[in-house]
């Protein structure tokens, strides 16, 4: 069943099903027709957005075959066009079919973020200010709320792993659901595993590498990043692919915890760099 954010309009109801209603809710108006191939790449994918927006704007479709007198209002010169009404009034057009994130981008403009959204944004705030036990509460309000959210599930393990709590955060890796956050939740592993070996007394000792991986990986489960960080470009150092390169990546975890944004991070992989080239 085609949800009511979704319809298609013609000329006898296009006044009240895009105009009036924009007067509270934004309209997209794809101008289409059965002929036209790039319509049909490109209807599905506002289709999709229509339906993950829940609302938010409403998708009116117009065949330009079957109302002219539209196609001649609002000067339709090729197709798809899509524009996007808001009080009543054109604030923005394309032509041609675009790629989602072109989309997503155009539809963005358009509808005011969710609480949802901004909640999330606050959270990944918290994680680019170390503040891992505040951005923890929220990716766990927020999770309540979308439980198989990836990026909500990326940002609790971020989380987590800041603060030393590896045996959920292993678990939560061990289950993560594919998606484009798959790789990045990936590089985390390595800090992962190596943090639960650390709780099991399970990291060798028997070289001075071996106990200063061990005190980094202790570093880093008390959430002292930058000492855990110099601790594991000192082994690096001594033996660039020490324990199957397992330094090195656990080096990179860290940094997928901070961020790229993070000045750290950019110090750091500067670092890493010179010690491995």
């Amino acid at each position: 069943m085609t949800p009511d954010y979704i319809l298609n309009v013609n000329e006898l109801d296009f006044e009240y099903e895009v105009i009036a209603y924009s007067k509270n809710t934004p309209v997209v108006v794809d101008f289409w027709a059965t002929w036209c191939r790039p319509c049909k790449t490109l209807g599905p994918i506002l289709e999709k957005l229509a339906i993950e927006g829940q609302g938010h704007f409403r998708l009116a479709k117009v065949n330009v075959d079957e109302n002219p007198n539209l196609a001649i209002r609002f000067s339709i010169r090729s197709i798809p066009t899509v524009k996007a009404f808001i009080d009543g009034q054109v604030v923005d057009e394309f032509m041609g079919a675009q790629p989602e994130p072109r989309i997503r981008e155009f539809i963005g403009k358009l509808v005011p973020p969710s609480p949802l959204k901004l909640a999330q944004e606050k959270a990944q705030s918290l994680l680019s200010l170390h503040k891992w036990t505040e951005a923890e509460k929220i990716f766990r309000e927020l999770l309540e709320q979308s439980p198989d959210d990836p990026a909500l599930i990326l940002g609790l393990i971020k989380s987590l792993l800041a603060q030393g709590q590896n045996k959920e955060a292993n678990y939560l890796l061990n289950s993560f659901p594919p998606s484009p956050q798959y790789a990045m939740a990936e590089k985390l592993r390595p800090l992962s595993k190596a943090l639960v070996e650390f709780e099991y007394n399970q990291l060798s000792t028997d070289t001075d590498l071996d106990a200063m991986f061990r005190n980094s990986v202790r570093l880093a489960k008390l959430g002292n990043f930058p000492a855990a960080l110099d601790g594991l470009l000192e082994i690096l150092r001594v033996n660039k692919k020490y324990r199957n390169d397992t330094a090195r990546l656990v080096f990179l975890s860290i940094l997928e915890i901070l961020g790229d944004e993070d000045p750290l991070t950019r110090q750091y992989r500067s670092e890493l760099a010179s010690v491995l080239f």
